[in-house]
């Protein structure tokens, strides 16, 4: 029997013991798993490859000479396949959003390097004369990752450059051609952080989470092709897909729990409600 704190476990599945300790001006801003690292051991002048860490170049001093020097190796690990996909956005190696970054890298390459990420979620709801609805999205089947899987009505990374509702009502009009006037009356939350381990690396991410709420005649409609369908389900109906199937995407789950508590769908007598609550907001740090 499946049950939320399966998946809040699945998304914090990080063994750090798995990993090399990926080092830039002697911190520590990622975790490399050791098969990923031998490639990068190809080239010397740009990382030194140990039994336990991964260190970017001393003689790299900036942001700039960094991002220039990283930028290659990770081409060549795509072009040769190791890398699977690639998406043209530049994400920034830190320890908090909006913080201090030492360089930039291509999205597709921070799992791999196992860095910090951001992205936002936006819960699409409906006040109805039944109670809250909520917007679900069905994920186009030729997505590289997850594909036909349930997912918020709006979601997306979080790229250098951009503020968090800035990408919000960006990935509102790619996703759901939802006015700006509209997207930008979403409302910040608060976050999830969750740390989850595959074969491609670690996912160490934290997730900005939106409530948007939208008139009951509203419909979304996809316009970058990443959706095939938009479906309004009653909340009871988002508990018991996070609840008993897998449905949605892993990291989704997380925001329809934090949907469900704010809600009262997720009550003090359900018996996994303390664990939920003590595990949900904090990326296990048990294993590190």
């Amino acid at each position: 029997m499946s049950s939320y704190l399966d998946r809040i476990n699945a998304c914090n599945n990080f063994e750090a013991t798995h990993y090399l300790a990926l080092l830039i001006a002697g911190k520590v801003y990622g975790q490399v798993q050791p098969d990923f690292a031998q490639y990068l051991a190809h080239w010397p002048e740009v990382f030194t490859v140990t039994a336990t860490t991964v260190t970017l170049n001393p003689e790299l001093v900036d942001y700039t000479s960094r991002t220039a020097a990283v930028a290659p190796v990770f081409r060549a690990l795509h072009q040769q396949g190791v890398i699977d996909s690639w998406v043209a956005e530049a994400y920034p190696i830190t320890h908090s959003f909006g913080g201090y970054a030492e360089l930039e890298i291509e999205r597709a390459a921070t799992n791999f390097m196992g860095v910090k990420t951001f992205g936002i979620h936006v819960n699409g709801l409906v006040q109805t004369a039944k109670g809250v609805e909520v917007w679900v999205a069905t994920r186009s089947l030729d997505k590289p990752f997850w594909p036909g899987k349930l997912d918020q009505m709006v979601a997306g990374g979080q790229p250098v450059g951009l503020g968090l509702l800035e990408n919000v009502i960006k990935e509102s009009q790619e996703e759901a051609n939802i006015p700006v006037e509209l997207a930008q009356q979403a409302q910040a939350i608060g976050t999830i952080p969750y740390r989850q381990q595959g074969w491609r690396g670690l996912d160490n991410s934290t997730i900005y989470v939106y409530d948007l709420w939208l008139p009951e005649d509203f419909v979304p409609e996809n316009t970058d092709g990443e959706v095939i369908a938009f479906e309004r389900m009653p909340l009871a109906e988002i508990a018991r897909l996070t609840e008993t199937t897998e449905a949605f995407k892993d990291n989704c789950n997380l925001v329809n729990m934090d949907l469900l508590l704010r809600n009262g769908m997720i009550t003090l007598q359900h018996p996994q409600h303390a664990a939920i609550l003590k595990t949900l907001y904090t990326a296990d740090n048990t294993k590190s």
